[in-house]
């Protein structure tokens, strides 16, 4: 008996891609508009799988190398807000369970605000250990960005809970005892770096968020302490506060400007 367009619907929703796959072999001879339909999309969406997957193993392969290389606790390491006016710079280190793949990761300025909140929650409940550290602008300020990044990486890998014995790095090397692979624009390239970005990034987002209500005129829940226009404006109006970097431009010349601090 020839199913309906409804129970067509139903079975393909119900089945896994390789019994999608069978039964799209099935629905392809099928004439009626709504079977054409129904093939199309459930077609293109095993491309999209397909196309995930591809992706998602091209991110895996430095964690291969390393596995193959005896390695099995692989911590993958990022930072996020080296470019704001105000707010610390948040680094997060990761360790995943050997093999782990997730759809969607990806560096984290590639994601909405919400994919990248589901992630964090999928991440930090799958991960075998993680950790984030927080250096703040009076810091940032006595010793530079570059070297605020790397302190911050740094202090995020002496607090996992689980000693790795390799480290992949967005970019960078740290000063640890522990064999590293630098990977220039590692959150694209690496699952693990990729991971660390989004918590990195989620984890500062939600701080922001919260000065946002300790000073309110800097518009810092959408801007992250960015150097907007809403933000340049209460900067010229309001000056500078505590968890502003004073040796950013413009914040030091506003400084320098209004005799204030």
């Amino acid at each position: 008996m020839k199913r309906s367009i409804k129970e067509w619907e139903q079975l393909l929703k119900d089945s896994s891609a390789e019994e999608i796959s069978s039964h799209l072999t099935q629905l392809e001879s099928d004439e009626r508009q709504g079977a054409k339909k129904l093939f199309k999309t459930y077609t293109n969406r095993l491309l999209e799988a397909e196309a995930e997957l591809k992706r998602l193993e091209i991110m895996c392969r430095y964690e291969k190398q390393c596995i193959s290389n005896g390695k099995r606790l692989i911590a993958g390491v990022d930072e996020v807000g080296r470019g704001p006016l105000a707010g610390p710079v948040v680094a997060a280190a990761v360790i995943l369970p050997e093999g782990y793949m997730l759809n969607g990761i990806n560096d984290s300025k590639k994601l909405s605000e919400k994919r990248r909140e589901e992630l964090y929650e999928r991440i930090t409940t799958d991960a075998i250990c993680y950790s984030t550290h927080l250096v703040q602008p009076d810091k940032i300020d006595e010793i530079n960005i570059y070297q605020a990044s790397k302190l911050a990486m740094t202090e995020s890998v002496c607090q996992l809970m689980v000693e790795p014995d390799q480290l992949l790095i967005d970019a960078m090397e740290i000063a640890l005892p522990i064999d590293q692979i630098k990977i220039i624009k590692g959150d694209e390239k690496s699952i693990s770096i990729a991971a660390a970005s989004i918590i990195a990034k989620v984890t500062r987002d939600r701080y922001m968020k919260k000065l946002d209500q300790m000073y309110p005129h800097y518009g810092f829940k959408t801007n992250m302490g960015y150097g907007t226009k809403e933000h340049l404006e209460a900067l010229k109006r309001f000056g500078a506060t505590e968890i502003h970097r004073k040796t950013f431009s413009p914040v030091g010349e506003m400084i320098q400007f209004t005799g204030s601090e």
